[in-house]
């Protein structure tokens, strides 16, 4: 991207000591992350491309044509370069409902030693304070697009002197701090970062108690190959539950549609923006807590009004669906009564509801079911992989917990050693299975 209570914790600390279970992470590298009721997040699996000036609606429409299926956008930061006219909340609705998936670009402070000229730098004394400012501004500027909690926000810092050992600390700090801040207002942190320098810092604190661990890594490493494996930086183990984009391609020019646009190229499998679709309801319908008729009534929808749905879930069979849709005030209504196109699965471009956390321990097991009765999957999670949790219910007792979290690929992991906000009990707004 050139061109732009103590007692009661130590108690349970010394409990699960006791037991031979390690603890889980509380702190960094793993840092809490909270997701209000409405929000969802959204893994995109494909090509996608960025390029400096958001592309009209009409050239967006004929690049359709394209394999490219997400685009980069630059929502904000002291040192983006490029005028965003086309960047508003009409644009965000109109590209989405194409299909096209927004990963959002902050340009935001870059490295003391950057090679960038003019740039606006981190200072070493307020890395930590700066880092959390700007992560405050690029959640501020995504609300204003209408991009939704859950949502991924990359962090673009381009490529620095990797040598210098004190510009390195004070990138890890900045960054740290842009991933804690993003985690307290319920986004996920990315980071945009050069295979030589950012990349391996990155991956050098990746188990670091002293710097927060990003969600997402995207590397920029321009030789034409677009796997998301065998970085010469950063090991496979790292950010490898989908957690990785590479820029494989530098600025060039591709015609699709009829329409020229420069870009870099892209292959993404990873957290993206999450947005909300509007659609109109068939005839009056109810909301309810819970993706079931069984869960309490929270409003009534009137026929063909609008529901503004953030994701799709599945529950109790009604008419020939059992999709239930959540609305952006985190309540639910059934697909049956919604306008939307397929009446018996999922409708794209809406996802599936899930709410990604760090897993705490490496080589984590993945069982068929939701206890250590079941049996186990062949592919373990390394410490750090998303754990892309779709609800939750109660299983086998692991550590302080009896919760059990169901995963996008329908494996079950124990609760205890995936960073949601409590060790005992459910975690909102996750819902039950």
């Amino acid at each position: 991207m050139i061109r732009v209570g103590f007692i009661k914790v130590a108690c349970v600390a010394v409990g699960v000591l006791l037991l031979g279970l390690p603890v889980p992470a509380s702190a960094e590298p793993t840092t809490p992350l909270t997701y209000p009721a409405g929000a969802t997040a959204t893994r995109f699996t494909g090509l996608a491309f960025d390029t400096c000036t958001a592309p009209t609606v009409a050239q967006m429409t004929a690049w359709k044509a394209s394999p490219y299926k997400a685009i980069g956008i630059y929502i904000g930061g002291v040192n983006r370069s490029c005028a965003q006219p086309q960047l508003t909340p009409s644009w965000v609705s109109s590209v989405t409902r194409m299909g096209f998936r927004l990963i959002p670009i902050y340009m935001g402070y870059q490295a003391p030693c950057t090679f960038r000229t003019n740039a606006v730098k981190i200072t070493a004394a307020s890395a930590t304070f700066q880092g959390g400012l700007l992560a405050r501004d690029a959640v501020n500027v995504a609300r204003a697009l209408n991009l939704l909690a859950g949502s991924a926000i990359y962090a673009d810092m381009e490529h620095y002197n990797a040598a210098d050992a004190t510009c390195k600390t004070t990138v890890l700090r900045y960054l740290s701090a842009w991933t804690k801040e993003l985690h307290r207002l319920g986004f996920l942190s990315g980071v945009y970062a050069h295979q030589n320098s950012g990349a391996p810092h990155l991956a050098s604190a990746y188990n670091s108690t002293s710097y927060a661990r990003p969600d997402a890594l995207w590397i920029a490493r321009w030789d034409g190959n677009s796997s998301l494996t065998g970085w010469p930086t950063v090991p496979n183990t790292f950010w490898a539950v989908g957690q990785r984009g590479k820029q494989y391609l530098g600025d060039h020019n591709e015609t699709h549609g009829g329409v020229t646009l420069n870009i870099d190229s892209d292959r993404f499998d990873a957290p993206v923006a999450s947005v909300w679709y509007t659609y109109t309801v068939r005839s009056t319908i109810y909301s309810y807590s819970g993706p079931s008729t069984a869960y309490p009534i929270r409003s009534t929808i009137a026929a063909n009004s609008a529901v503004r749905i953030v994701c799709q879930t599945f529950g109790p069979k009604i008419g020939t669906t059992t999709v239930w849709n959540k609305l952006i005030d985190g309540t639910y209504v059934t697909d049956y009564y919604v306008r939307t196109p397929n009446k018996t699965g999922y409708s794209a471009p809406i996802p599936g509801c899930t709410n990604p956390f760090q897993t705490t321990i490496n080589n984590l097991t993945r069982r068929s079911g939701p206890g250590t009765s079941y049996s186990a999957y062949p592919s373990p999670l390394p410490i750090g992989s998303l754990a892309w949790i779709t609800c939750q219910r109660a299983g086998s007792r692991v550590g302080t917990t009896s919760v059990w979290d169901r995963l996008s690929d329908a494996s079950w992991v124990t609760d205890y050693y995936v960073a949601t906000t409590s060790k005992t009990t459910y975690t909102a707004p996750l819902r039950r299975c």
